[in-house]
């Protein structure tokens, strides 16, 4: 992957555990590697289609300036996740913020923390049949891109199907949507769980009817057994519902644990049910 590199831009700003530090400043320096695909700026010479680092060395000289954290560790996290957001053709950045003044009387250069963080892909499935199950699909895509730290990068067609799990009920509108994520598993459940919370989503029968029903389906290639989360999502292949949406934004996805990709799942899947 291609690389945009910031080396060593020097800042004088209010960070540190010690009163002194927050109150008088010190030195920083802070170096930024985007990853990111340059060819479309190589190929047009237009700086639109690229990052610009002058507007990013400003950028951070005024999240130096403006904010105070007591930790190195706090400033280069913090600093990763505002760059991610101000520039999403960014698939990652690497930060390193150093000291030169750090307060240990004893003779050095300097002491740094470094970082790398980057968008997470993520696949979810979605679904609804109470209300105006279109809008309610629709509302909740526009509260998952209202999340700064999430945007919905490829949504499937919505599907009529019939009901899953034996509960006499409507017909269900599915879709699959693709994430770019700089959220961790849990805090993406978490955001989940509020949206649902937001469309009055009400949990009173298993597999019964629900205003919205937002799934994990994978979230990059991690196997995830935990209480209240598991991914990939159990049953995907045994589910035309999540398959035929899915395979529609994400046929070559490859299923971490079976080992076969989404269009191939979904066509074993078309097999059985012959």
């Amino acid at each position: 992957m291609d690389k945009i590199k910031i080396k060593d831009l020097e800042v004088f700003a209010h960070h540190g555990v010690f009163k002194e530090e927050t109150t008088l400043g010190q030195k920083f320096l802070v170096s930024v590697c985007f990853f990111t695909n340059t060819s479309l700026a190589g190929k047009s010479d237009d700086l639109e289609q690229s990052i610009d680092y002058g507007e990013v060395s400003f950028k951070i000289k005024e999240f130096m300036k403006n904010n105070t954290y007591k930790l190195l560790e706090a400033v280069a996290e913090h600093l990763a996740k505002e760059l991610l957001i101000a520039y999403p053709i960014a698939e990652k950045v690497e930060i390193e913020v150093k000291k030169p003044w750090a307060p240990i009387l004893l003779s050095m250069d300097t002491v740094s923390v470094s970082v790398e963080r980057g968008w997470h892909t993520a696949y979810l499935s979605i679904g609804s049949n109470m209300g105006d199950t279109k809008e309610n699909l629709t509302r909740a895509i526009a509260l998952l891109n209202e999340n700064k730290e999430t945007r919905v990068t490829k949504q499937s067609d919505f599907i009529v199907t019939e009901p899953f799990g034996g509960v006499e009920q409507d017909d269900f509108l599915n879709g699959a949507l693709e994430i770019k994520t700089l959220l961790t598993p849990q805090e993406l459940l978490s955001l989940i769980a509020s949206i649902e919370s937001e469309l009055k989503r009400v949990r009173k029968i298993h597999w019964g009817p629900r205003t919205i029903d937002l799934d994990i389906l994978f979230y990059d290639d991690l196997v995830i057994r935990e209480e209240n989360l598991i991914v990939p999502h159990i049953g995907i292949q045994e589910r035309e519902f999540v398959l035929q949406p899915l395979q529609q934004i994400a046929p070559t996805k490859v299923h971490p644990l079976l080992g076969l990709n989404i269009y191939q799942l979904y066509e074993k899947l078309k097999i059985t049910q012959k």
